[in-house]
């Protein structure tokens, strides 16, 4: 392409010319750090700003000070607290605004961006507050996207399930192919932020003349360009920051980047020179698709400004990417004019990867405001930055500041940054001034609440004795101003707290799965008393044969799971409940496989028990395990009898309701189905056996009958999902991981949700009802979170 030969001529021209740029804005804030002129100015702007900040101190205050400060830590507690008090239109209103100027680019005095953000602070204080009030559609719901349910609700609203389910798919890919020497949660974190950035600059593009089908496209295209041009962040930025690589890998894959960007083609992987070469596989391939869906996206007039940017992002990444701490002489332009240019280009890009139309006033107010987020970034994360080695303007000042008298204190430079946007950018604004000061003592103070005040204040002596007065102000103002925190950092808070429960619940649920489903196998083989006829004998060998299959035993560690760790009842008594239930499922799966019915080869890994044997065998074995599992039932010694009499006649009658669906499923060979028979041919055949296994125990702990309906509802939808995601692997699984073949459910011309859907369609299908799932359990009056974490095995499942 002609374009990308012009720009491979002009690569070191183009990153001159944004150097130059930075370069003069550097020289001014040189000049303001030097002649301390933001003192003054900015003393008088937080004189203004402080009316509003210093609470007047009553008797009331007293009685109020603890509860603030023990709610804050609780998201929805702190929130109802601010909404209470009076406070939370003006929190949600900063909050809006700071994102607004931050990752929108907007101009808070422009009259427009004044009724969007007034738009979004009452449909989030709705949302918040569970007014009743309809959240807008047009917003992609700021807390709902900290759940997988509440971003497949908003993507159902706009028509855009299929790139949802693409994007959950990628993201969970990316998240197993992290190596264990990078921070997969940040990864995800990051992936998500830019994703939901994306987002809101598509909306933000379009109005109220966009129609339905138009937004649906853009919204799908945003979902993919923010995953495409976020997963630079961990696969490239973070990849070559780690220890991963070795540094012959890392100049070669820096090399292959760049080739990229100056040639506008992703180069093939040839031969590699490390030990690396499965990781950088999968990411050369991710990044190559991501590279061409971004690039066949652009158009003739955007091609160029986004190779250019693109460019000058990595390249000033590199150059910073490449400092050694250890070299003592970096000149301040060197030490800050990559952050300069990283910085802005970083956010300028997105406006290019969407191909928006060209904003000057954005791409000024966005190339002056970078440094500013990563000044504050920097500041917060300098130790950890040193006890890495990294370069920055924090850890080479805290290095060098004794021996280097010229070198410019990074954070007097911060707050020079403040003054220059509010005052030079954004034209003394008011309510610019507001945010941006709520801003940075809201830093500080979180600074101090997570280092301790004695390090906080050594961190001060370091960095701020050279104002003393202006100084004074400002820790006047972290220790007394109130009303300076922000959503999105409470919303951060909130992910990062939920993605590390989530990992460690995630733990939990896998090693409980293997636990008790070690503990289950032990309690399943029936024993052989010395002395039984020969032909009881061979029909016990059969039942243990079908019994001790590599089977996933999802119904009993259900059972466990709710009996023992959810009601408290104790895990001997239930033994037998755990058996029956084993017992029941297996004898379903003996008669599903006979050449009658569903004449399957292989179950569990292994030769189905009509094969082995003989179609009598396997359906004598059937009727024996059924009635094993009745008289275990009929064990259930350690509680009431006549609440075993009524789980054994609940047992009975979803074992009649199972007949009936197997029935079903047979009638229906050779038939088409609508989707509402699939639905109950499924309910009847795999959602009762989930069902039967939350409800036997709660009728055992003597539970609510609401709750008993609540658990109902969850498997019933689990269930059909469940069955959804068996009909996908049985069209795409592969049949070793699977323990049995693949493709049967066509070969018998069975009716499934692929066949009567679509693989697309049932996809779309299955995470319904996984929402669904998610919204029964959350009427359940406690916390089960081994039932989210099996809703997740089940869509993500590969057996």
């Amino acid at each position: 392409m002609h374009m990308n030969k012009n720009f491979t001529e002009q690569g070191d021209t183009v990153y001159q010319c944004a150097e130059h740029k930075a370069a003069q804005y550097f020289a001014a804030l040189y000049k303001q750090v030097m002649d301390k002129t933001y003192v003054p100015i900015l003393t008088k702007d937080i004189q203004l700003w402080k009316k509003n900040h210093i609470p007047q101190r009553s008797w009331l205050a007293f009685f109020t000070r603890g509860k603030r400060a023990a709610v804050s830590r609780d998201y929805q507690k702190y929130l109802e607290w601010l909404n209470y008090t009076g406070k939370l239109d003006d929190y949600l209103d900063r909050s809006v605004s700071y994102i607004y100027m931050r990752d929108l680019g907007k101009a808070l005095d422009d009259s427009r961006t004044k009724t969007r953000i007034q738009r979004v602070v009452t449909d989030l204080k709705g949302h918040l507050m569970h007014s009743g009030a309809n959240e807008r559609e047009d917003q992609p719901g700021l807390t709902g996207l900290t759940s997988l349910a509440g971003f497949y609700r908003w993507a159902q609203r706009e028509g855009i399930e299929s790139a949802a389910i693409w994007v959950i798919d990628k993201l969970k890919n990316v998240s197993s192919h992290i190596p264990e020497e990078m921070d997969a949660e940040q990864a995800e974190r990051k992936l998500i932020k830019i994703i939901v950035g994306v987002i809101l600059h598509v909306i933000e593009e379009m109005d109220e003349q966009t129609t339905s089908a138009e937004r649906a496209h853009r919204l799908d295209e945003a979902i993919r360009i923010g995953y495409s041009y976020g997963l630079t962040y961990p696969f490239i930025d973070d990849l070559l920051d780690s220890q991963v690589l070795t540094a012959p890998e890392k100049e070669q894959y820096s090399a292959m980047i760049r080739t990229a960007l100056l040639t506008g083609n992703v180069p093939e992987l040839s031969e590699w020179p490390g030990v690396h070469l499965e990781i950088i596989q999968y990411v050369h391939t991710e990044l190559k698709a991501a590279f061409e869906y971004i690039k066949s996206l652009q158009k003739p007039e955007t091609e160029a400004t986004f190779f250019e940017q693109s460019y000058v992002f990595f390249h000033s990444q590199d150059i910073d990417r490449n400092k050694d701490l250890a070299k003592a002489d970096y000149t301040n332009e060197e030490l800050y004019i990559p952050v300069i240019l990283k910085s802005s280009s970083s956010r300028l890009i997105v406006r290019s990867v969407i191909s928006a139309s060209e904003d000057k006033g954005f791409d000024e107010r966005t190339f002056f405001y970078g440094i500013y987020n990563q000044l504050a970034d920097d500041f917060a994360d300098m130790y950890d930055d040193m006890r890495d080695g990294a370069v920055t303007p924090y850890t080479y000042y805290l290095k060098y500041r004794k021996q280097r008298p010229d070198l410019i204190n990074p954070y007097e430079l911060y707050w020079t940054v403040i003054s220059y946007l509010i005052h030079n950018v954004y034209h003394s604004d008011a309510k610019t001034l507001e945010v941006m000061i709520d801003r940075a003592i809201n830093g500080l103070k979180r600074c101090k609440e997570r280092v301790g005040t004695e390090q906080y204040n050594e961190i001060m002596e370091i960095f701020a004795s050279g104002n003393p007065e202006f100084n004074r102000l400002i820790q006047l103002m972290v220790r007394k101003a109130d009303d300076v925190d922000f959503f999105d950092k409470l919303l951060r808070d909130q992910i990062n707290t939920q993605l590390k429960n989530d990992r460690m619940e995630k733990e939990k649920f896998q090693t409980t799965i293997r636990t008790v489903r070690d503990q289950i196998n032990d309690l399943l083989k029936i024993p052989r008393p010395a002395g039984i006829p020969p032909m009881k004998e061979s029909l016990i060998e059969a039942a243990n044969y079908s019994l001790t299959g590599d089977g996933k035993r999802i119904r009993p560690i259900l059972t466990w799971v709710l009996g023992v760790e959810v009601y408290g009842l104790q895990s001997a008594a239930i033994e037998p409940l755990l058996r029956s239930l084993e017992f029941m499922h297996t004898a379903s799966l003996i008669f599903d496989d006979l050449p009658s019915q569903d004449n399957a080869p292989t179950r569990r890994g292994r030769p189905t028990l009509h094969q082995v044997h003989n179609s009598a065998t396997a359906e004598l074995t059937g009727l024996y395990l059924i009635q094993k599992a009745i008289q275990e039932q009929a064990s259930l010694q350690a509680f009431n009898p006549v609440t075993v009499l009524a789980l054994m006649q609940y047992s009975a009658e979803k074992a009649e309701d199972m007949c009936m669906g197997q029935a079903m499923d047979l009638h229906s060979k050779g038939k088409a189905m609508t989707l509402e028979q699939l639905n109950m041919m499924c309910f009847y055949k795999t959602g009762l056996a989930f069902e039967a296994s939350l409800v036997m125990p709660a009728i055992l702990a003597g539970v609510q009958s609401a709750e008993i309906e609540a658990l109902k509802k969850f498997a019933y939808h689990a269930g059909i999902a469940f069955q959804i995601k068996d009909d996908l692997l049985d069209l795409e699984g592969d049949h070793h991981l699977l323990g049995k073949n693949t493709r049967m459910d066509a070969e018998n011309n069975n009716s499934t949700f692929v066949s009567v859907l679509g693989p697309e369609a049932a996809r779309i299908e299955m995470w319904d009802h996984y929402c669904h799932a998610v919204e029964a359990l959350n009427a359940v009056p406690r916390k089960i979170s081994f039932l989210n974490h099996l809703l997740d095995y089940i869509i993500n499942r590969n057996r």
